[in-house]
């Protein structure tokens, strides 16, 4: 799913990279949340967050969230820079960015999880936005900004939008409808289904749940040579018999 790149992107490429990415990002928000009570995939919260320690004067706090934003952009520009210079059209410039990720949960997994109260939550946060900064630039960059890993809130916004064409359609039901329908109710569904898995797994095993991520996006990074099995058959029949 990171070897098809440009004209042969097909849909069925960014649907398999939405559903491994959105689980990830799904369980690294839920259970960044119970390891560091701060939420690690979308920085909309912490810019209202930012606003109110300004008009409160919370002067650590403000700093803290300034590093939050800051480390998010850069793990977006980071990203995206060293896709630039490989050169976006090589399947291999994908790799790096998923190994930079790999490298901060598995960091996470062991110094934290070797600390029976971790010192420095905040830190530990920022290292996932970081992390989840990346991984929003490298699918938005691979996907050609089809698709979103780390939030949802545009996700819902156009899924409304979308419904709202299916249920009142001023024309036939075309087959870009359908994909787009299928495609953001994927993103919401993975996501979702990542954070209870994270809950789940955080509260049962603390830090090594972090290694299911880990396992998620090397799933993602050999995806093409395991052949994830989502059918394209019934994918096919979907889309009412169109590739």
């Amino acid at each position: 799913m990171l070897r098809h790149i440009g004209i042969r992107r097909s849909f069925y490429h960014n649907l398999q990279l939405a559903i491994l990415l959105c689980l990830t990002a799904g369980f690294i928000n839920a259970a960044g949340f119970l390891a560091f009570a701060v939420l690690t995939t979308n920085v909309t919260g912490h810019a209202a967050l930012l606003a109110v320690n300004i008009a409160t004067g919370k002067m650590h706090a403000v700093l803290v969230v300034t590093l939050w934003l800051l480390l998010f952009l850069a793990g977006a520009f980071c990203s995206a820079s060293y896709i630039r210079k490989t050169g976006a059209h090589k399947p291999h410039a994908y790799t790096a960015p998923i190994a930079g990720i790999i490298l901060v949960l598995v960091a996470i997994l062991f110094w934290a999880g070797k600390q029976s109260l971790v010192t420095y939550p905040e830190y530990f946060a920022g290292s996932l936005l970081f992390a989840m900064g990346m991984q929003n630039a490298l699918v938005s960059m691979i996907s050609g900004s089809v698709v979103r890993t780390t939030h949802l809130t545009g996700m819902f916004t156009d899924l409304g939008i979308d419904l709202s064409a299916l249920v009142f359609p001023s024309g036939p039901i075309d087959t870009a409808l359908k994909r787009r329908l299928l495609l953001r109710i994927s993103i919401i569904v993975s996501f979702l289904a990542g954070g209870i898995v994270g809950g789940f797994c955080f509260i049962r095993y603390h830090y090594p749940a972090f290694i299911v991520p880990v396992c998620l996006l090397l799933l993602a990074l050999f995806g093409d040579y395991f052949r994830i099995p989502i059918s394209k058959r019934i994918l096919r029949r979907y889309l009412a018999g169109k590739k």
